[in-house]
């Protein structure tokens, strides 16, 4: 099989980052990278051009890892409030997951977190207090506080049935 080396523009999953040089099939090159704008041949003179695209992942990283950081601060000081429907005997109905953390966390921090970005090994099924891991950035994890509760029932107390007329 023919391979060709190019070097990528911009960020592509399984492949690599922008200023990586990466040996691919030449027909993936010449069909989809190199047309789409998203890398071009490894060539004497497009090497030249590698320093500047370097700078800029450089740049883009250390913004990256900087906003992470502050999302991470953000978090860190935030409770997360959540109820969990429970029977009898303290016995839950369903469980917390990653996709309801996320909207709680959006809905109360006002961060949006990727759900695939929580660590949670398996679902919440028990109130209580919790301590959840969330990996912003490779380099960036945040540890948020959950609180877990069971929903307070209220009961017609005020009313009396027999007062009618």
């Amino acid at each position: 099989m023919a391979t060709v080396q190019v070097i990528l523009k911009e960020k592509i999953a399984n492949l690599g980052s922008e200023a990586d040089i990466v040996t691919v099939k030449a027909g993936y090159a010449r069909n989809f990278l190199v047309p789409s704008g998203k890398a071009f041949v490894a060539n004497a003179g497009n090497l030249r051009h590698l320093n500047n695209l370097k700078s800029r992942r450089a740049d883009r990283e250390a913004a990256e890892k900087l906003e992470a950081q502050n999302l991470a601060g953000k978090l860190r000081k935030s409770t997360i409030k959540l109820e969990l429907a429970t029977g009898q005997g303290g016995k839950a109905f369903g469980s917390i997951t990653t996709i309801d953390l996320a909207q709680a966390i959006l809905d109360q921090a006002g961060v949006k977190v990727d759900r695939h970005a929580i660590n949670l090994e398996k679902p919440i099924k028990t109130t209580g207090k919790h301590e959840i891991t969330v990996r912003l950035h490779p380099e960036v994890d945040a540890l948020i506080k959950i609180t877990v509760t069971a929903p307070v029932e209220e009961e017609d107390v005020g009313e009396d049935a027999g007062d009618k007329e």
